[in-house]
């Protein structure tokens, strides 16, 4: 064999391992191979669509996301509630699975657990929580309806813009034109931070009209409310 065909020869057989390494790697990457591990510690993971779309984030507290509304951010400040958060497909936060747990340096401690379900463009429409305020606490199942036709985004500035005026009937009107688009709470069923347990249920406007409740020492009752918080009739 002479030089030419020796170097011919060498040539072929860099190619043909240059391709075997090529789809091997690529393979590698583009197959449906599973992974396994035993211990994986990580701060975050994004779960996202085939397009980018994040559709769930799972964090420690420090980086966790922040309120999301559209792929923007808004409200507070991100690095604040450890857990999963939960996004629709169109980059809207759509609630999530968060808690918490914490003494201060007096020795007075806060909890939470809050498994939430947002309404489209809003905040938690379903809520199931544990709060406690060193030993103050309630933990239940909430429904909440909020407004239509205002985001969350939305009434975050408008919140904010009013928040930076200064004092004045023009801020206290303000304030009162806002409120009305407070949410509005339907029901709740669970443990009331008296001790009671709690059942009410609420008018469109958000006031209770039914409540049933049996308190700390066994007491049972249901009131029926008016439309101004008063007993209009009860059973003992």
């Amino acid at each position: 064999m002479n030089i030419q065909s020796q170097l011919r020869y060498l040539r072929l057989q860099a190619f043909l391992s240059t391709s075997a390494i090529v789809v091997l790697i690529t393979t590698a990457f583009t197959g449906q191979q599973k992974t396994r591990f035993e211990t994986l510690d990580v701060e975050r993971i994004n779960i996202v669509e085939k397009n980018g779309q994040i559709s769930l984030v799972i964090s420690n507290k420090d980086r966790s996301p922040a309120p999301m509304e559209r792929g923007q951010e808004f409200g507070y400040q991100p690095g604040n509630r450890a857990g999963m958060i939960f996004y629709n497909e169109e980059g809207t936060e759509n609630g999530g699975l968060i808690y918490q747990g914490h003494r201060d340096s007096t020795g007075k401690y806060f909890a939470v657990g809050s498994l939430t379900f947002d309404q489209y463009e809003q905040d938690q429409t379903v809520a199931l929580q544990y709060i406690d305020q060193d030993g103050r606490r309630r933990s239940g199942l909430a429904i909440t309806d909020y407004p239509l036709g205002v985001t969350s985004m939305q009434f975050s500035k408008r919140w904010n813009r009013i928040d930076n005026m200064k004092d004045s009937a023009a801020k206290a009107d303000s304030l009162k034109v806002l409120s009305q688009l407070d949410p509005k709470q339907r029901l709740y069923a669970g443990r009331a931070r008296n001790g009671s347990s709690l059942v009410t249920l609420s008018d469109a406007l958000g006031r209770v009209r039914l409540r049933l409740s049996v308190d700390s020492l066994g007491k049972a009752s249901i009131d029926f409310l008016g439309d101004k918080g008063q007993v209009v009739r009860e059973i003992r």
